[in-house]
């Protein structure tokens, strides 16, 4: 039985999230059907790096599986990509150790998040990019985002359903990259909680329209309570774009 490394990208509209459920589709499921098919009828189970939300993108989601299947690796991108639907695509494949886990050794990762500043609708970006209409104070936003970097207690900015009990995270990296009207803002840290980028998206736009002074930050960090933090922004804007291990 050989294990394998896999990163994979997808479009996240047409999916329930990544993970399996009951009567939706779901990339998981897509994947597992198309090893199964390939293992002639034997079930694969594939594990990922972590959940993505209904809506959300990847660039670089990185999985693994198990196979007893002599297939060299660069065969098996071809074989997979095949059978693959064509809103998910195998970017690479590779041999991996036995004790190699796709989510038990990721070290960090990196989210991307895109905002289009417009009045104006674009097409090609309405599941690509949150359209904001309003003006928005950036340098505000920047601000506010230094009092994120490092390591905090996270409550404030997770989803009140997270299962998760530890909610100390690092983050490295928050930064800010405007091209015309698309403004991405790219966090990289030791890990992320449920709904925890897209909460604090939703946060710094509330500081860009002066709902909230970049000086409040530290105080909802405190309070440890959902409550205080800004809005959930929507998935649709929201890319897993690198996994570290």
């Amino acid at each position: 039985m050989q294990r394998f490394k896999g990163i994979i990208t997808y479009d996240g509209t047409g999916f329930s999230g990544y993970q399996v459920q009951p009567k939706k589709r779901t990339v998981q499921a897509e994947l597992e059907t198309m090893l199964t098919k390939i293992h002639k009828g034997q079930a694969v189970k594939v594990t990922a790096s972590g959940r993505t939300d209904a809506g959300v993108h990847a660039k670089g989601q990185v999985i693994h599986f198990d196979s007893p299947l002599s297939i060299p690796p660069e065969k098996w991108e071809i074989a997979m990509n095949s059978l693959l639907p064509e809103d998910i695509a195998v970017l690479s494949i590779e041999a991996a150790s036995p004790s190699f886990h796709a989510r038990f050794d990721a070290e960090g990762k990196e989210y991307r998040y895109q905002l289009l500043l417009s009045g104006k609708r674009d097409p090609f970006l309405r599941s690509y990019a949150y359209q904001y209409r309003y003006p928005l104070d950036i340098e505000a936003m920047k601000q506010a985002s230094a009092f994120f970097l490092g390591t905090h207690d996270f409550t404030s900015f997770c989803s009140a359903k997270t299962e998760v009990e530890d909610k100390i995270r690092t983050i490295e990296t928050i930064d800010f990259s405007l091209d015309k009207d698309l403004l991405t803002l790219r966090f990289v840290g030791n890990g992320f909680l449920y709904n925890m980028v897209r909460i604090l998206v939703g946060t710094l736009l509330e500081v860009g329209a002066g709902e909230l002074n970049p000086q409040d930050i530290p105080a909802i960090l405190q309070k440890k309570d959902r409550r205080f933090a800004g809005k959930t922004a929507p998935a649709h804007g929201l890319y897993l774009w690198r996994v570290f291990y």
